[in-house]
């Protein structure tokens, strides 16, 4: 920040000090002549005694003075007694004088009760760190807070507290603004001075008293209690009782302490609402709002005895001094306000009487003193201030220049960056000599170092001492373990040597370090004064601790630094020192307390007996790392000699890439190799090695050997997750449930982290006879005991589960210290309450698992994977049977089946007796992807066509049909419709008994469990669960993971208050253990009476932790119902408690029992907002299941869960169980079983609403049917698709996605929507290519339209233009082509084909409307291609065609001819009649052939073929359907020619008629030379276009030219050997010329080739020509022809390959936003930021804001040039670019708006001159006369003020 630049220096210098007259100041750039803008200033005239001063250059902490004020202050410097005394007389009252230099706050000024504003700079353990004014800093201790603070921690020492106490950084934070007192002055050990500080409120306000008390008040103070209303705050005012209310509370709860109550010893600025009893009771509140207006009044009675610092004042500028102001407010009390607290933006403008608003920043009651400050940041009480951290302390600022001077006070200093930095003046130099003035004068230039940072004045405080600079650190923070660094020996003490690093730093060196081996007499070899060499052994900032060693060993030691666990890479050396000898091995210790165990076995090469024999402690020892887990903090180490087999750098990299794939992260592979038992990987994009196990590929084990087998090397997977990291290798996992467990949270790395009831998916690790081991992700390892593995009888363990067997695994016992884990895998622990949908749910990811091997095995190039992979089950097939095994299997073949084994079972051939060569057809019932076997079916049932239709929710009997472990293919009862149902309920249910497996041909029952879900047509069931599960609840709560709590008889009763501890803790309940093993339930609903959304109430508390409830019901222990208190079995059930503080103080009613639930639901109001809480995500029922009480469940729709598409993505990421929600209550469900809510509010389907859909069904050349929220549908045309049609409008529309959606009308059974980005962003503005067309009358004649092929039919072409309107194209107006079969429109032209079409005619009467698609009429190619060799319509008539062919034979046959033309003519007329008859459409030049070459040569130009008219400007756009072919008629009509000539004589010819036919000849001859001289002669055929290049071979647009002219003659081939030949022929030099015939190339093989083709040609290109424009241009030509996909994927290149180019991620946001894919822009500005350079940021930004402007939100455009400008107030150019934006795209309203900032900027005059005329001309364009003369008021005002400021 600087103030006003200087004015017209040039000006003031030409005329002098002590110039003649007075002018109109220049300065502000306002020319005298100007209409507008009128000359500012006073016009003075000159007297014999006036002098006028060159003018000064303003600054930030300076204020200009006259010369006669300069020549007082010079006398007063030389007899500063005198001056003194006369001041005095003059005013005795002021304590700051003008003559007397700044009075900066210094440690000397300050005594014990100084009252001072200070801001938290820094928070430790044990004390805070308090930045006070002028950069001094001083220390709060922790029993300095609040006396109920320190009463907190003296229980704590008596461990008489039950809670842990907060700790300080709890409490306060950096930038906090807190009032503070000096407790006391000291010096440290080092003779340092020694500030301590208090902010207990009663030493900060000990001059209060109850009866001083005013309401208005601006107090501080300290939470003393905690109570149920509110809190009570100590204000240190005795005999006063200060009292918070929550309501007055809440709002600073929630914007200012995150969420959480205040708590004990929380410092607070408030406002004493009200005073009671004179002053006994107080009110208080701490709004942000109302401490923020709070201002000190006269009436509260504040004096200089009882005046706080904080306070915000009115005052009046008293005088104006050099150095700042002095201030009068409060009736009297006088201030002052020093140079570096003015405000800077109003710097220079002060004046006496001026009023003011201050803040009193430190009062010194004995001096009598008061401090004001005028920065606005200290306005505002309350605020929190930032840190100055710009330049970080240690940092030397190499350019500072001197912006200001002060006499024994320090210097000023201006940054390279605009900010600003202060110098005390013991800082100026190492010497105590007086600093010379001259040294600093403005604007000279010196080197700083950062040594501290002023949180009060918002600037660094540096030094320019040689000794600060030249050292190598200042703080205990810059130093790092392992560093090499010297100091000074200070003393020597029995326990160490202590070194002096600096002034401020000293470190300890240990005994057993002073050396490699123990010294006896240390002080031998060490004496203080000293100069010694260490390494840093460790550091501790906060406690400023450093400790050193010595040992040479480890000072020289070459090898790698260990500083923490994680650098520990195994075969990594190192060097580190024994601190433990032990039996079973040493413990090493590294840098920075790392350390690791050396075994027994690896201390040597040799066995050693005894380790404490041969080790000591302190030995330094080269030890290599074998194995480290940073997580557990675990190393081991050997000592023996081995070789390090990896490079650091190799090292480097492993440490890398662990730390980039940490456990849990779902990445994407691409397959390297297959190895025996799995895939070898890339990770993408960083192609990181691992290691992908075969078992890992999948939760079913049958997908697990099928994706092993038919992966290949080059395919990607996606979605695979980082399990593990073995040996320095990264193992992977695909199993679903295991990654869907990872993305709920954080997983578990220890097994402190686990507990006890916790659920998680492992995989089967090992069996043993006595259990099964499960692991984890993080390598934890659990045991599941032989009666935990199934709820039956387990014979044989290896018989239940198999090794890489997904399983999901609930823990029952914990041993922290042995680190083991015990588990159940029982069924009836592990399920769910819902296994018909979890049974549903595998079966649908393990037929998703099989579509994807299937996709993958189309594309191979084997003709077996490929035929097999396009069968699907149902399908009927033609088949011969092959042949009949003796056990009756038959096989079969067939053409749709070649080179595939196909084969029906004895059942599946039912009455049908096969015999080889027989033809049948068959079902498929299954195909094995495996071993490539397809089983058919010949039952006569599944061949019938009886299908039906089935509905929702329903049961049905259906016969086994065939059989596999994860899938059963079944037939419902009596007809041919097939379905798939699971044949397992849990991943855990693996073991059937015999009589509970399936068999072909048996009937069971099966359920719909939901309407739509199918795979191919097929739907999907799941049977009804076995009902011999006895250990299987009989109900089980909503959680499904709730235990069965015994019913134990109590005594308890409704209202009863017990103690109990908290026994297990789940996401909405927790188990309570009571007295007499009782068990307690407490839903999450009943913990706290007020709950904040995001939170989860349960993990507040822990297992074991004693909590005091009250009883509010009981539930059966079974059915989990609750009963009523007189129910004669209430004394068995479970007490239902709660623990909501409201409920445990007062009477509370039990909950109401046995009103139906329907009636409960109902009580909710439609439109109620409540809180609920997450249970999880359904993925079957795609909604969110939550709970609002113990006994009301509620359920919200994906659609309803977000207005976000991001967010629903992935909903089970985005809600974790237990987490509170605020809903609305939409209404019951259609069961009455639970409630239906909203997170987006009430829904709206009303006509014009937005709402999201998830798409249901597509049907081709119909649209797309889309389910909405609330169970509608609605229906989506082809034409309300996008702004732009497109050849395949339902390309990239999948059934699942979810869309946003516009409803255009409604009906009462479905709606009407609409995908347009017009109708979903109507604010944006955005192009549409093809309107909404509602009716015939919307159409004009002439108009040009696009649309969809609708049918073909006798009277023409049916065109849809909309859904509503269709228009028709007779033949003759569809193409230029002569067509006798109307079956070739048929063939050729494809429903559903997009077309332009032109308007002939509307009838809107009638409603129909007359269309044509004749390439004239479109500008498009012709519908039909050339290559059904269709003859042209004639283009010319037939008198013009005599014409042509009469000139063309006198030309040849000379005067003879003539006499025989008529016959001549007939045959011409015929041939052209039978030409007409036949419609060919060929335009007709008819030549006879000439027997005399010489002739025939002689006149190329007169036999004309029809030819290419090139012009210089063509199109490359061009489809081969544009070309015309041509049409050569010649040699037909000259052989006819030729027949009737050869029966009639030759006549005689005389000489005269000779010579005259050749003189003929010569004219043409000449005529044919003139037309060659010709330069703007058109060249006609190859010939010609080979002399233009000859005489321009380096002209691109030739050459292309010659390109075009083969195109146009259909020869692609010929077109692209120009272009070879025109990159020979062009010189190297001509590189754009070069460049245009690429892009003629890639334009050509764009149109004509395929896209390898293309590929080659742009490689090629890419190696001659600069790549950026290669690149830009080849995505022109995407985009241009539609091919948007290849140009988004080639601009993704392009960023990559150029990111430091800026141009490149403006022309990606262009496509981006022309493509209505606004906001993917704002993702890809942040890339951008981070690639590129920061001097480019603010260039980038106000581009893609311009783009934004163009083509996307205009919102987001002006909102991105508000945060830049914000940042960058000073750049006119954004500015300006802001104002051309806004007169383009906004109202006159937001342009004045910006306008008037603009001009109340401060910028250079000439700037404001430019603004102003830029204001005044939009005004008199768009505004009004007084409008007008508004502006040129307020910048007559403006220079005013300028001139004004000037003369004083």
């Amino acid at each position: 920040l600087e103030s006003f630049r200087r004015w017209d220096s040039r000006r003031c210098a030409r005329e002098g000090p002590s110039g003649a007259a007075e002018k109109p100041i220049a300065g502000v750039g306002m020319a005298a002549a100007e209409e507008d803008f009128p000359r500012g200033g006073l016009h003075r005239q000159s007297g014999a005694g006036k002098k006028r001063k060159s003018l000064e250059e303003d600054n930030l902490f300076g204020v200009r003075c006259d010369v006669e004020s300069k020549k007082r202050k010079r006398k007063k410097e030389l007899n500063p007694d005198k001056a003194k005394k006369k001041g005095k007389e003059k005013n005795a009252v002021l304590h700051t004088k003008e003559s007397i230099e700044a009075e900066i706050l210094s440690f000397k000024k300050l005594k014990v009760g100084t009252l001072l504003l200070g801001c938290v700079k820094e928070v430790t353990d044990y004390e805070l760190v308090v930045g006070l004014p002028h950069g001094l800093t001083g220390y709060v201790s922790l029993t300095n807070v609040c006396d109920a603070y320190t009463k907190s921690l003296r229980e704590q020492i008596n461990e008489e507290l039950a809670e842990d106490l907060t700790a300080l950084s709890d409490l306060y934070s950096a930038g906090m603004v807190v009032r503070c007192t000096v407790s006391e002055l000291g010096k440290t050990k080092a003779s340092h001075h020694s500030l301590k500080l208090s902010i207990n409120p009663k030493d900060v306000n000990k001059s209060l008293s109850p009866g001083a008390l005013r309401a208005g008040m601006l107090l501080s103070g300290c939470v003393s209690s905690v109570e149920d209303h509110g809190y009570l705050v100590d204000i240190g005012v005795k005999a006063t009782k200060a009292f918070l209310s929550q309501e007055k509370a809440q709002e600073y709860i929630k914007r200012r302490n995150r969420g959480l109550p205040l708590r004990v010893g929380q410092y607070l600025t408030f406002l004493l609402e009200s005073v009671k009893n004179d002053g006994r009771i107080v009110q208080l509140s701490i709004q942000p709002a109302d401490v923020g207006a709070a201002i000190a009044a006269e009436d509260q009675k504040w004096s200089l005895c009882n005046l706080l610092p904080g306070l915000v004042i009115r005052a009046d500028v008293q005088k104006v001094t050099l150095h700042g102001l002095v201030l009068q407010f409060l009736s009297g009390l006088t201030g002052s306000v020093d140079f570096m607290h003015l405000d800077p933006q109003k710097v220079g403008t002060y004046r006496k009487g001026q009023k003011v608003r201050a803040c009193v920043l430190y009062v010194q009651p004995d001096a009598k003193s008061v401090h004001l400050t005028l920065r606005p940041l200290f306005l505002q009480p309350g605020a929190v201030f930032q840190q100055p951290g710009i330049h970080g302390i240690g940092e030397v600022l190499e350019e500072c220049s001197v912006l200001r001077y002060h006499k024994a006070v320090g210097v000023i200093f201006q940054l390279g960056d605009g900010s600003f930095a202060y110098s005390r003046k013991f800082h100026l130099s190492d010497t105590k000599l007086t600093v010379n003035p001259t040294v600093f004068k403005e604007g000279t230039n010196h080197r700083c170092r950062v040594i501290d940072q002023s949180p009060m004045e918002q600037m660094a405080l540096v030094s320019l001492k040689k000794s600060i600079l030249d050292a190598p650190f200042l703080r205990y923070q810059d130093i790092k373990p392992g560093q090499l660094i010297e100091g000074k020996v200070s003393s020597l003490e029995k326990y160490g040597m202590h070194v002096k690093l600096t002034d401020h730093i000293r470190g300890l060196v240990p005994r057993t370090h002073l050396a490699d081996i123990p010294l006896k007499h240390p002080e031998k070899l060490y004496s203080v004064g000293d100069q010694v060499k260490c390494r840093v052994l460790t550091v501790n900032s906060e406690t400023k601790k450093l400790i050193l060693t010595r040992k040479k060993t480890l000072v020289a030691s070459k090898l790698s630094i260990i500083t923490q666990y994680k650098e520990a890479i195994p075969r990594r050396l190192a060097h580190g020192y024994i601190v433990c000898v032990k039996p079973f091995g040493c413990i090493v210790r590294f840098y920075n307390e790392a350390r690791g165990l050396v075994p027994r076995q690896e201390l040597s090469a040799q066995p050693v007996p005894s380790p404490e024999k041969a080790f000591y402690i302190g030995q330094v020892v080269k030890v290599t790392v074998l194995k480290c887990d940073p997580t557990q903090e675990r190393l081991l180490l050997s000592m023996k000699t081995t070789e390090e087999v990896g490079t650091e750098a190799d090292n480097t990299k492993k440490k890398k890439e662990s730390s980039m794939h940490p456990t849990g992260k779902i990445v994407d592979v691409e397959v390297l190799a297959k190895v025996a038992n799995g895939l070898e990987v890339s990770i993408l994009p960083e192609r990181t090695p691992a290691f992908l196990p075969a078992t890992h590929l999948s939760d079913h084990l049958s997908n697990c050997r099928l994706l092993s087998e038919r992966l290949q090397k080059g395919d990607v997977l996606s979605r695979v997750m980082c399990l593990s990291q073995t040996r320095g290798q990264i193992i992977l996992c695909r199993k679903a449930a295991v990654m869907a467990f990872a993305e709920q949270g954080p997983l578990p790395k220890d097994v402190l982290e686990l507990q006890v009831g916790i659920q998680m998916p492992g995989l089967v690790k090992s069996i043993m006879p006595y259990g099964v081991f499960v692991e984890f992700p993080h390598g934890l390892v659990g045991l599941a005991p032989k009666a935990a593995m199934s709820d039956k009888f387990v014979t044989n363990t290896e018989d239940h589960f198999v090794v890489g067997q997904t399983v999901i695994a609930k823990v029952t016992n914990l041993d922290e210290e042995k680190k083991r884990v015990l588990l159940t895998l029982k069924m009836s622990e592990c399920g769910s309450a819902e296994a018909g949908y979890e049974s549903l749910m595998l079966l649908s990811q393990y037929l998703r698992e099989r579509e994807f091997i299937r996709t993958l095995m189309s594309s191979r190039e084997s003709a077996v994977v490929e035929s097999l992979s396009q069968l699907t089950i149902g399908q009927r097939l033609e088949l011969v049977v092959d042949r009949v095994k003796a056990d009756g299997t038959v096989y079969f073949t067939g053409t749709q089946v070649s080179r595939l084994t196909v084969t029906a079972s004895p059942y599946h051939q039912g009455e049908v007796r096969a015999s080889p060569g027989q033809k049948c057809t068959a079902v498929v019932v299954f195909i094995d992807l495996l071993s490539s076997i397809v089983h058919v079916s010949l039952l006569q049932q599944l061949l019938s066509v009886n299908v039906k239709k089935l509905k929702g929710i329903s049961q049905h009997p259906v016969v086994v049909q065939f059989m596999t472990p994860d899938v059963a293919v079944v037939s419902l009862a009596g007809t041919s419709q097939l379905l798939l149902i699971p044949v397992t309920f849990h991943l855990n249910d693996t073991f059937h008994f015999d009589s509970e497996k399936f068999s072909v041909g048996q009937t069971i029952s099966v359920s719909l469990l939901a309407a739509g879900v199918e795979h191919h047509g097929l739907p999907l069931a799941t049977r009804d669960p076995r009902k011999h599960r006895r250990a299987k609840r009989e109900r089980q709560l909503s959680e499904g993971g709730e235990d069965v709590l015994p019913g134990v008889q109590h005594a308890l009763c409704v209202g009863d208050v017990v103690n109990g501890t908290v026994k297990s803790v789940r996401a909405t309940s927790l188990l309570i253990a009571l007295q007499g093993g009782v068990t307690g339930f407490v839903h999450v609903s009943e913990i706290l009476d007020q709950v904040l959304e995001g939170t989860i109430p349960t993990s507040r508390l822990q297992v074991g932790k004693a909590v005091r409830a009250k009883i509010i019901g009981g539930t059966e222990a079974k059915s989990h119902k609750f009963l009523p208190i007189t129910h004669p079995n209430f004394s068995l059930t479970v007490p239902e408690l709660t623990l909501r503080p409201s409920k445990l103080s007062r009477e509370c009613a039990a909950m109401i029992q046995g009103e139906p639930l329907a009636d409960r639901l109902k009580s909710f109001k439609r439109g109620q907002v409540l809180t609920c809480y997450v249970f999880k995500y359904n993925c079957i029922k795609q909604c969110l299941d939550v709970e609002v009480t113990p006994d009301i469940r509620g359920k919200i729709e994906l659609l309803l869960l977000s207005p976000n598409l991001k967010n629903l993505k992935h909903p089970e990421r985005e809600f974790r169980p237990g987490q509170a929600l605020k809903a609305t209550v939409i209404g019951p469900d259609s069961r009455e079983t639970r409630l239906c809510l909203s997170l987006t509010g009430m829904c709206s389907l009303d006509e014009g609403s937005i709402t999201l859909g998830t798409i249901k069904k597509i049907t081709p050349h119909v649209g797309v049917t889309i389910g909405l929220p609330l169970e509608k549908t609605g229906r989506v045309g082809l034409f309300d698709l996008a702004d732009s049609y497109c050849e395949s409008p339902l390309e990239g529309l999948n059934p699942g996605r979810i869309v946003r959606c516009c409803v255009t009308s409604k009906n009462e059974d479905q709606l009407a929507l609409s995908l347009r980005n017009s109708r979903l962003h109507p604010e944006m503005k955005s192009s549409v290519r093809d309107p909404e067309i509602a009716s015939v009358r919307d159409l004009r004649k002439g108009q040009l339209l696009r649309g969809y092929i609708k049918s073909i039919g006798e009277p023409g072409v049916f065109v849809s233009l909309s859904a509503s309107v269709s228009g028709r194209v007779q033949y003759h107006n569809v193409t230029d082509y002569f067509v006798k079969d109307h079956d070739i429109f048929l063939n050729n032209i494809p429903k559903g084909k997009l077309v332009t079409v032109k308007v002939l005619s509307v009838n809107n009467e009638q409603g129909h409307v007359e269309l044509s698609l004749l390439p004239q009429d479109t500008k498009n190619p012709d519908l039909l291609p050339e290559s059904l060799g269709l003859l042209p319509k004639a283009r010319k008539p037939l008198k013009d065609a005599e014409e042509e062919v009469t000139k063309i034979r006198k030309r040849k046959r000379g005067d003879w001819e003539c006499e025989q033309l008529p016959s001549k003519k007939l045959k011409i007329k015929k041939k052209l009649k039978n030409s007409e008859e036949s419609d060919s459409g060929v335009e007709v030049y008819c030549r006879e052939e000439e027997s005399d070459t010489d002739v025939e040569q002689q006149n190329p130009s007169k036999a004309k073929f029809p030819t290419l008219q090139v012009s210089s400007t063509f199109a490359w756009d061009v489809s081969v359907n544009t070309i015309t072919p041509v049409t050569r008629r010649q040699e037909d009509e000259s052989s006819d020619s030729e027949e009737d000539e050869s029966g009639d004589t030759k006549p005689k010819v005389n000489r005269r008629q000779k010579e005259a036919a050749q003189q003929q000849v010569e004219k043409e001859l000449a005529k044919v030379e003139q037309q060659l001289m010709d330069p703007n002669r058109q060249p006609q055929s190859a010939d010609d276009f080979d002399r233009l290049v000859l005489s321009s071979p380096n002209s691109s647009i030739v050459w292309m030219q010659y390109m075009a002219f083969h195109l146009h003659a259909t020869e692609i081939e010929k077109a692209q050997a120009v272009g070879e030949r025109a990159l020979k022929t062009i010189s190297f030099r001509e590189e754009q010329e070069k460049l245009n015939i690429w892009v003629a190339l890639l334009n050509l093989e764009n149109l004509y080739g395929t896209e390898e083709s293309l590929m080659k040609v742009f490689e090629r290109a890419l190696q001659y020509c600069e790549p950026l424009k290669v690149f830009n241009k080849l995505a022109n030509i995407y985009t241009k022809s539609e091919k948007f996909k290849q140009a988004d994927s080639l601009y993704n290149s392009m960023l990559k390959r150029f990111r430091n180019q800026s141009c490149v991620w403006l022309t990606y946001a262009t496509f981006l936003l022309k493509q209505g894919r606004a906001d993917c822009t704002t993702a890809l500005l942040q890339r951008a930021l981070k690639s590129l350079s920061q001097k480019e940021h603010v260039d980038v930004i106000a581009k893609f804001a311009q783009l934004e402007f163009r083509l996307g939100d205009t919102e987001r455009a002006k909102a991105m040039f508000e945060n830049t400008l914000s940042s960058y107030p000073k750049r006119t150019d954004l500015w300006s670019v802001y104002i051309d934006m806004m007169v383009k795209h906004g109202d006159q309203e937001q342009i004045r708006h910006l306008f008037e900032r603009v001009v109340h900027l401060k910028l250079a005059p000439k700037k404001m001159k430019f603004f102003f005329k830029r204001y005044l001309e939009y005004e008199k364009k768009h505004g009004s006369e007084e409008s007008v003369q508004a502006v040129k008021e307020k910048a007559l005002e403006y220079v005013e003020s300028k001139s004004s400021l000037v003369d004083s």
